[in-house]
């Protein structure tokens, strides 16, 4: 185990079936973070927040092509009453947000909600609708919002509702109408002037008196501004915080304990509850996909650090065990009242939480990195399709993401497969071999040519059908009528017996393989874990896309059937 550069202060299973995607990752090796100097304005990629103009090209076309796992997240957008494009906006003067007022805070993150969700209608569908009703909210918000107040909970509404609102707006940058210079205003005088007094000041308290969301939220926002007001030195801030800032948000704090030989890295808040530890891994995710469009790899500071808080807060929350270092934290603010706190063992509270914020995760360390991350790939699994505002309850809690990751972020297709019909699936690398099965019925990869007996061509052929436990998968069945499944991680084949269990042992999803036609074959409940070949026998192993010859030993090309 590492610890941070200066230690703090002294002073039930939710899915069985998933134990194994939760199992312990591999350390990565990190990607390097970007160290080109300070960009001047001309060079701040714009779309260049959560999403790119490219994230919207894709996009389109897999909505176009009711293609999956978009089309699913792309229905519960249009079925959110937040997306519809005769919302009306309630824009207010004054934000009220914390105790000793009258709070109306919740009327901003359902406008936010609101302005999101048709600006990603319109990007998507090109309907002026949307983009007319997204164009009019933020308007409206930037033409009447001068302040937002309340008790320390307002530096919530600056970062959260900060970095939010201005995503929005990055979305409709151009946009006949839009009021981009009022709305630049907005965030340069009202939400940025808080977000940066907060990473400064901390409210007066001791810097450690706020847990690592607060700063994340304002980083944020920071970030955010930067982007959208073309202010680089806005952007430098937010990065530089990150990476060695003095608030809990900055990374060496956010993630206090690494267990390097485990692949997993305790969260700041890990010992308050889970509710709050997701809120913040969800926060980081945000500004390292921020950060990561405009040229910064903040994903992959300090060796994966983040990569592996995330494995290490997916996999708790999965029901599995995790370590836990004790964590003290210093309380108060200087001359006014102090205390002292220790977390002995991590928090069971809100364990199991939904949180809208995996797919996006999982999409650049498993995807765009190739790392492995089962415990996050199991959560993102578990989570989908992803909601937004408004799909998580009417508290705040459900509108701390703008969501919907799945369709927005994810970059890796599901390939459809033929059902009904019969296939054999040959091997990519030893392409005379096929996925077979023996007289003990284990799954193997065996040679087979014109000259092999009926038996071994037909042990070598299977239909396929749309998935037992999930009907946008597929499970293979033999002439004879059982199923490939896993058991113990092997590949056999076996009569079902009816059981949510057998299904899911039997239902697979078709990604791409490592050439073209062939595809890989990942489990429906170890999402981690795909059929490859070792040693001529098949079995679900964790996989490794980046190194070896995993990438093809996974990979099988459906070919005519031989039987």
């Amino acid at each position: 185990m590492t610890e941070r550069a200066a230690p703090p202060p002294k002073g039930t299973t939710r899915r069985n079936v998933l134990k194994a995607a939760a199992g312990v990752g591999a350390a990565a090796v990190a990607g390097p973070l970007l160290t080109a100097g300070p960009a001047s304005a001309a060079t701040i990629v714009h779309p260049g927040m959560l999403h790119t103009a490219a994230d919207f090209t894709r996009m389109a076309a897999k909505v176009a092509a009711a293609a999956q796992p978009w089309q699913d997240d792309w229905a519960v957008l249009i079925a959110n009453s937040h997306s519809l494009s005769t919302y009306t906006a309630n824009p207010q003067s004054i934000i009220y947000r914390g105790d000793g007022s009258i709070e109306n805070y919740p009327v901003l993150y359902n406008d936010i909600a609101a302005a999101y969700q048709n600006a990603l209608r319109w990007k998507i569908q090109g309907v002026g609708e949307h983009g007319n009703a997204a164009r009019d909210i933020l308007n409206a918000w930037s033409s009447t919002l001068t302040q937002l107040s309340g008790s320390a909970d307002r530096f919530l509404s600056s970062g959260i509702y900060g970095y939010e609102i201005a995503n929005a707006g990055e979305i409709m940058r151009g946009y006949s109408g839009f009021d981009l210079t009022a709305f630049q205003n907005l965030l340069r005088n009202v939400f940025y002037p808080l977000s940066n007094d907060f990473l400064l000041n901390h409210n007066g308290a001791y810097v450690t008196n706020y847990w690592a969301s607060w700063d994340l939220c304002n980083m944020a926002c920071v970030l955010a501004t930067g982007i959208l007001c073309d202010d680089q030195a806005k952007i430098d801030q937010a990065i530089t915080y990150f990476q060695s800032g003095a608030g809990m948000g900055a990374i060496e704090n956010a993630v206090p304990y690494v267990y390097d030989d485990q692949g997993l890295a305790q969260w700041q808040e890990s010992g308050r509850d889970q509710g709050h530890t997701m809120l913040g891994i969800g926060l980081m995710a945000t500004v390292c996909e921020m950060a990561w469009h405009q040229g910064y790899d903040l994903y992959g500071y300090d060796s994966n650090r983040f990569m592996k808080a995330c494995e290490y807060v997916a996999r708790y929350n999965l029901g599995e065990d995790v370590p836990f270092t004790d964590y003290t934290w210093h309380k108060g603010a200087p001359g006014v009242w102090e205390g002292w706190e220790t977390f002995t063992e991590v928090a069971t509270g809100s364990r199991g939480q939904a949180r809208p914020i995996w797919a996006q995760i999982y999409n650049h360390y498993a995807v765009r990195k190739g790392l492995f991350v089962p415990n996050t790939a199991a959560y993102a699994k578990i989570v989908e399709p992803e909601g937004g505002g408004g799909d998580y309850g009417s508290t705040s809690g459900g509108y701390d993401h703008l969501g919907l990751t799945q369709l927005t972020s994810t970059e890796q297709s599901r390939t459809t497969l033929p059902t009904g019909v019969t296939r054999s699936l040959q091997s990519v690398n030893y392409p005379t071999y096929y996925a077979s099965y023996g007289s003990d019925s284990l799954g193997a990869l065996t040679q087979v040519t014109s000259g092999s007996s009926s038996a071994v061509k037909q042990q070598a052929s299977y239909t396929i059908v749309a998935g037992l436990a999930d009907s946008k998968g597929y499970s293979f069945r033999s002439s004879d009528g059982r199923y490939l499944r896993h058991y113990a991680f092997r590949i056999e084949l076996d009569a079902s017996d009816g059981t949510d269990a057998f299904n899911a042992d039997a239902t697979f999803y078709a990604l791409a393989g490592s050439t073209s036609g062939s595809v890989r074959l990942v489990s429906h409940n170890y999402p981690g874990r795909c059929i490859r070949h070792r040693n001529y026998q098949l079995w679900v192993d964790t996989y490794d896309l980046v190194s070896g010859t995993f990438p093809a030993d996974s990979s099988f090309v459906p070919v005519t059937a031989w039987a």
